[in-house]
Parts: C-alpha cells; sequence; structure tokens
C-alpha cells in the first residue's frame, strides 16, 4: 500500500482504461473527506480563465490541492475524482489539460478512478468544468 494509504489498480479482468484514471482505488482503513466539486475562482472568489477551459483546470486542480494541504493530505491521498463538463465537444480540451496536469500531481504515473460527465451547466454560465473529489485523509 502506498504512503497515503490508496493505492490504484487496474485489475487484469477490466478493459484497458480510456484515459489518465485507474478502474480501482483500494485504501487501508482511514477517514474519508468528500471535496465538494471546484470551480475555477481564485482566493478572492473571482472567476478565472473564463472561456478558457485548459485555464479552468488548472486553477480547479490548483483548488483542489490547496483544500487537500489543510486536510493534511495531498493528491496521492485521492480515492475518486468526479468531473463536470458543461460541453461535450470539451472533453479534448480536458484530456490535454489534463495531460499537462496530472504528471506533477501524481508523480509516480498512477491515476485515481475518475467518472466524466457532460451536463447542462453549472452554478455560473462562466463555469466550463467542476471536479469534485473523495480522499483519504490522516485521522
Amino acid at each position: 500500500m502506498a504512503k497515503s494509504g490508496v493505492t490504484y489498480l487496474n485489475p487484469p479482468s477490466a478493459p484497458p482504461v480510456q484515459g489518465m484514471y485507474s478502474h480501482v482505488a483500494r485504501m487501508a482503513p482511514g477517514e474519508l473527506a468528500f471535496i465538494a466539486g471546484q470551480v475555477a475562482i481564485d482566493a478572492k472568489g473571482n472567476p478565472v480563465g473564463v472561456g478558457d477551459l485548459a485555464a479552468q483546470v488548472g486553477q480547479v486542480f490548483n483548488n483542489l490541492g490547496l483544500i487537500l494541504k489543510d486536510l493534511g493530505a495531498d493528491f496521492e491521498s485521492v480515492v475518486q475524482f468526479t468531473t463536470y463538463l458543461t460541453k461535450a465537444d470539451s472533453i479534448p480540451v480536458w484530456m490535454a489539460a489534463r495531460s499537462e496536469v496530472f504528471p506533477r500531481l501524481f508523480p509516480g504515473g498512477k491515476y485515481p478512478p475518475n467518472t466524466l460527465l457532460v451536463i447542462d451547466r453549472l452554478v455560473k454560465p462562466e463555469f466550463l468544468l467542476e471536479v469534485e473529489a473523495i480522499a483519504r485523509v490522516p485521522g
């Protein structure tokens, strides 16, 4: 088991993954934190990257990282992400932006499970993506 208490697996019976995620996250007993979906806002609540999905991806994962740090955890403690996009044609931009961000966040090259959903809109129309997380935190 990894030092974070979370191990990412792709069982041999599972089909090949279709991106930067694992089929399974297995965790040692511990406390779970359910982190609300984060959107692209700065520390003052101002939207970041309006109209620019790649910029919003960076801000969203920055926000998640700050929250994880406050909880005494890091990205390798993430058990699962759920990602919401507002346009299906944004999927290639999401995949490219994630390919830039994830190797820095997950230096071991193992990625948590992620469910990607395309929805009508988010709380404000300037937000193009939202990501929520479940993480194992020190308890």
